[in-house]
């Protein structure tokens, strides 16, 4: 692989935050894409709205952001999961997500078939 591993893991931070600003209306404040052996793991910061940050302020609001954004991570998994195909050539074996309501940040975490890291530099 010609590519340098922080120019992939920005190229997949870029592509990310294009495909959560066609989804969802908006991207994160800040992403940041690591590729660790045979995980590509991607850290969003300020994911939540205007509503949700409102919403988590309540215990019921905080049940009703997590379920809604895991219904939505649930429909565009796969739109997620081609991104990090197309641009490490590995097939992803499985992926998990979780989102914190007390910070906004969110986290997606990438099995893929082979140890990129070791590939790259």
């Amino acid at each position: 692989m010609a590519t340098s591993k922080k120019k992939l893991e920005a190229e997949i931070s870029e592509a990310f935050i294009k495909l959560q600003r066609e989804l969802i209306g908006r991207g994160p404040q800040e992403t940041k894409t690591y590729i660790v052996h045979d995980m590509v793991i991607a850290r969003f910061k300020g994911v939540l709205t205007v509503e949700e940050k409102h919403l988590v302020n309540n215990q019921y609001g905080k049940k009703l952001v997590k379920q809604m954004r895991q219904v939505l991570r649930e429909m565009y998994s796969q739109n997620f999961e081609t991104i990090v195909e197309k641009f490490t050539n590995c097939k992803v074996l499985s992926s998990h997500s979780d989102i914190s309501t007390k910070t906004g940040e969110r986290i997606e975490v990438f099995i893929v078939d082979k140890n990129l890291e070791k590939q790259l530099d």
